[in-house]
């Protein structure tokens, strides 16, 4: 129910946290790792028939047994990610019952989007996951003076009367076991850290979108927008006549004055033709050749 319910809320890196946590170890926890060691104490052997001793030794390099201690680092792990599921059931619900008072309208769009308070949850979720993980780890290290399981011990704990040697069963099978489960561990943190990283780079890309946006929207409510152009109506002619585009000034004044009209007309009379010039030109002609003929 965890991994279906989680899983389609998660990452492509917590999906892969999960698989690693429910297959490599829960599987591995369950199916062998309970056989391998069984009653410990029964095959933990030293060599003294002192009452008392080999339970005191046994004690001494076991305060916890490993088997136990997986089993809470287990719990521990995965609680943290009915935090992410009971956030997303209260938005469901809180959304529900708006919907109901408000005519089917909606606070949340998508409840399982990784917004808001939820995405604070998200990451929360994350850093206790690796925090549990992390914090075992330490723990397995210094209770048993690393994660090497040796075959010989020696004990010199009261009651036993020198030092004594004892005997773990199977060894090279617990050590091995061992290093599976710290390895599995270490990639399920390196796993949290990857979707980490991944949350806060998408959110900080997000943020720079989202102030890009608000810059544009203020540069246009600010700054009036202007045609690159002006308008096809203000280069057509103000008269019915087509001007060529291409000519100059000079050659349009020129066109002008040849087709003005002539002042000088001619008139048939009796006799032949003659000029006729109006009554201001015949005085200005008069008045600049003054010797000459009429």
């Amino acid at each position: 129910m965890l991994l279906g319910g989680v899983s389609k809320y998660s990452t492509a890196f917590g999906r892969v946290w999960l698989s690693m946590v429910f297959i490599f170890r829960v599987m591995v926890f369950v199916v062998a790792a309970q056989r391998v060691w069984g009653d410990e104490s029964k095959d933990f052997v030293c060599n003294t028939k002192q009452p008392g001793c080999t339970n005191v030794c046994y004690d001494h390099f076991f305060p916890i047994s490993q088997i136990r201690l997986w089993a809470l680092q287990l719990i521990f792990v995965t609680c943290p990610s009915f935090m992410v599921k009971g956030h997303i059931r209260y938005r469901e619900m809180k959304d529900l019952k708006y919907s109901i008072q408000h005519k089917g309208q909606h606070i949340y769009a998508h409840p399982g989007k990784k917004r808001g308070g939820l995405w604070w949850t998200y990451l929360l979720s994350l850093i206790f996951k690796a925090g549990f993980d992390a914090g075992f780890l330490y723990v397995l290290y210094y209770v048993y003076e690393g994660y090497d399981m040796p075959r010989l011990s020696k004990c010199s704990v009261f009651p036993c009367p020198n030092t004594v040697d004892c005997y773990i069963s199977r060894p090279t099978e617990k050590k091995i076991f061992t290093l599976f489960m710290v390895v599995s561990s270490a990639v399920c943190i390196v796993m949290c850290i990857c979707e980490m990283i991944y949350l806060i780079f998408k959110r900080i890309e997000k943020f720079i979108e989202k102030r890009k946006e608000e810059e544009i929207m203020d540069f246009v409510e600010t700054h009036e927008m202007k045609p690159l152009s002006q308008p096809k109506s203000q280069y057509r002619s103000k008269s019915k006549e087509r001007v060529d585009p291409t000519a100059s000034n000079q050659n349009i004044t020129d066109s002008t004055v040849e087709e003005k009209p002539s002042s000088w007309s001619t008139k048939p009379v009796r006799g032949g033709w003659s000029n006729n010039r109006t009554d201001n030109e015949t005085s200005s002609t008069a008045a600049v050749l003054p010797n000459c003929r009429v």
